[in-house]
């Protein structure tokens, strides 16, 4: 259950990506739904799609190191 989640969150992020503020709501939300490993997956995910849309790059604070 926890994986289709995972992907529900990435299909999200993906039709969300045209507007920096609903991402960054949307990625603070996978944030407190996800499990630790799933967060690792999404960092990687989601820095994917900043290279296509750089104004994404302030959702990055929201992810930690």
């Amino acid at each position: 259950m926890a994986r289709a989640m995972f992907e529900y969150t990435k299909t999200v992020l993906k039709k969300v990506s045209f507007d920096a503020t609903l991402f960054c709501r949307e990625v603070q939300k996978a944030i407190q739904r996800l499990l630790p490993y799933e967060i690792e997956e999404l960092k990687v995910f989601i820095k994917s799609l900043i290279q296509q849309n750089p104004e994404l790059n302030q959702c990055l604070i929201y992810l930690k190191p």
